[in-house]
């Protein structure tokens, strides 16, 4: 058995010439999502794929033999169900609605301008039809998207933990001269406050208190000069 312990996605900065002449592995998604298997290529060779753990295998990636040679790695096709939006009574925007669903049932999605497809699921299936989408059986290569749903969906959450970080990064960021600045009157005026949930609630309050003070303290000093 040849053991490979290395991907290379896409093939990138190897000589095309050289990828045409290696040979292929089909895989499914199924084992494509994981980073140990074993399997067979064109040419009758036994690999045992041993990849760093999370790796997710996509179709045009190129996995290096430990004897040097290469496997370009191709999406088979299999089972999937391919969803459209029904051009009699729907619009392409009924596919952002059906994947928002999808996504909250952590479902592995490939998303394509027209279309959407998912693995094969009868209920899944019939909720899609209930929201008017058109829900076909077919095969087809199976490419979800950004490779997450690796480890049990752990990759799936990372990708939306990148997405969000790179959102709040910017976002704290903003929020951060106003968290110093605010600091001594916003956080003990309502401490059960949440930080940065509203930005202009917290600002206004800031402010209201600042006005609130100013009067009774105007109020105080007249009452004195009396």
């Amino acid at each position: 058995m040849l053991h490979i312990s290395k991907c290379i996605p896409q093939g990138q900065g190897l000589a095309p010439v050289l990828l045409k002449r290696a040979a292929t592995l089909e895989l499914d998604w199924d084992t494509r999502q994981k980073s140990r298997f074993a399997a067979t290529d064109s040419t009758g060779r036994e690999l045992g794929v041993f990849l760093p753990r999370g790796t997710v295998v996509r179709g045009g990636d190129v996995l290096i033999a430990e004897d040097g040679s290469m496997v370009r790695v191709v999406a088979a096709p299999q089972a999937v169900l391919r969803i459209t939006h029904c051009s009699q009574h729907g619009t392409p925007f009924d596919l952002t609605r059906a994947a928002y669903h999808l996504g909250n049932r952590h479902v592995p999605i490939e998303l394509t301008p027209a279309h959407l497809q998912i693995e094969p699921d009868h209920v899944l299936a019939d909720m899609l039809r209930a929201m008017h989408l058109t829900v076909v059986e077919t095969e087809a290569p199976f490419e979800p998207e950004g490779g997450a749903y690796a480890a049990g969906g752990h990759h799936h959450h990372g990708h939306g933990h990148d997405h969000g970080h790179s959102h709040e990064d910017g976002h704290k960021h903003a929020h951060g001269h106003e968290h110093e600045h605010g600091h001594d009157h916003p956080h003990e005026h309502q401490p059960a406050h949440e930080h940065g949930h509203d930005h202009d609630h917290g600002h206004d309050h800031s402010h209201c208190g600042h006005d609130h003070h100013d009067h009774h303290d105007h109020h105080d000093h007249h009452r004195h000069g009396h």
